[in-house]
């Protein structure tokens, strides 16, 4: 963890699983004797306000959208072959959900990367399908914010790594019911 997890107003900043939000309001209420502060987030992909506690904010794993340089680490890292994980499905999805909830980017295209080499090589169950679209979305959505750019144009950048180890990046469409 970065000690720095004080926010200010317009903090773009990434809620794990939920995605990236931005922080609209700082409040203040008074519980008892005591005096919580509290930031109000605002969800982006669900419009969704979240408030949360500003001494919770570590142990929700609430940080910054990545930095620039990070985002290119991360398209270095997705066009890097892997070793296939051979677990059953069972226990490679629990990883990957514990992965997931970790809220690290880094891990998200991990998670991405994984099942994208497993769906070449034979069809998802619906959770893993339903992962993999997720991690999708939350690495675009994070990566077009942190680069202030369109969605559209993040998406090429994902499919030309993940081209460089014989990946196809999936189109938001292919997991439209």
């Amino acid at each position: 963890m970065n000690g720095d997890l004080n926010f200010h107003i317009g903090d773009k900043v990434v809620y794990p699983n939920h995605g990236v939000g931005v922080i609209e309001q700082i409040s203040s209420r008074s519980i008892g004797s005591t005096v919580e502060k509290f930031y109000l987030l605002n969800i982006k992909a669900s419009s969704l306000k979240v408030m949360v506690p500003c001494n919770n904010v570590g142990s929700v794993g609430i940080r910054r959208v990545v930095r620039n340089g990070e985002v290119q680490k991360i398209l270095d890292f997705l066009s890097v072959a892997d070793d296939l994980s051979t677990a059953d499905w069972k226990d490679r999805f629990k990883e990957n959900s514990d992965r997931m909830r970790t809220g690290s980017l880094f891990e998200v295209a991990g998670v991405l990367k994984s099942l994208i080499a497993l769906h070449q090589s034979k069809p998802l169950s619906f959770r893993e399908k339903k992962m993999l679209e997720r991690a999708r979305y939350l690495l675009v959505s994070e990566l077009a914010m942190s680069r202030n750019c369109e969605e559209t144009k993040i998406e090429e950048l994902l499919a030309l790594a993940l081209a460089k180890c014989k990946l196809r990046f999936p189109e938001a469409s292919e997991f439209q019911a």
